[in-house]
């Protein structure tokens, strides 16, 4: 499993940033934020901040986790991916599997590309369903939204198969988390 910006399992099920570790993103926020502001904000010493951005190797008597690698952790543990889901709502994005592919195979390419527009099309009833009274209720924004993040998650995975140049794994159809409660 995989995401657009985050890798969940490499071969040690560790998460990080394609092939960054935990500690080199954090090196490179702080670059940016600077971790004075980030110890204030977070009411957390300096050096703590500071220990984060550090390889693991170098923590290893002090017992200091990161952020990040808590996170790997906590998900690595339930493997339930409403975590993640949640990390990228608070970011204002979304959290797409991306499918795994094992050999090349575009013979699906057409059944796929039509299935993206299927996807759309049921998009597009929904809301003019939902619309047909010139006003949208609770109910209706809910189904909305639900049709809306299975058309993102069908057309992140058809994306993922034209970058691999594999389109077996859609015949498989990975659950996506617009379908899990």
């Amino acid at each position: 499993m995989n995401s657009t910006f985050l890798r969940l399992e490499t071969p040690k099920g560790i998460l990080q940033s394609n092939a960054m570790q935990s500690h080199e993103l954090l090196r490179e926020i702080f670059e940016k934020a600077s971790p004075k502001q980030v110890s204030g904000d977070l009411g957390l010493s300096l050096s703590m901040i500071y220990k984060w951005a550090e390889p693991p190797e170098n923590n290893a008597g002090s017992g200091v986790a990161n952020p990040l690698d808590r996170i790997a952790a906590l998900y690595r543990c339930t493997q339930d991916p409403r975590l993640i889901q949640w990390i990228c709502a608070q970011a204002g994005g979304f959290f797409i599997r991306n499918p795994s592919t094992h050999s090349a195979h575009p013979s699906f390419l057409i059944p796929a590309t039509n299935e993206i527009v299927q996807e759309f099309a049921d998009l597009l009833a929904v809301i003019a369903s939902a619309a047909s009274d010139n006003e949208i209720n609770p109910k209706e924004a809910a189904t909305i939204r639900k049709r809306w993040e299975e058309l993102k998650s069908v057309t992140e995975s058809f994306v993922a198969c034209c970058e691999r140049g594999n389109f077996a794994a859609l015949r498989e159809k990975p659950p996506t988390l617009a379908h899990q409660g």
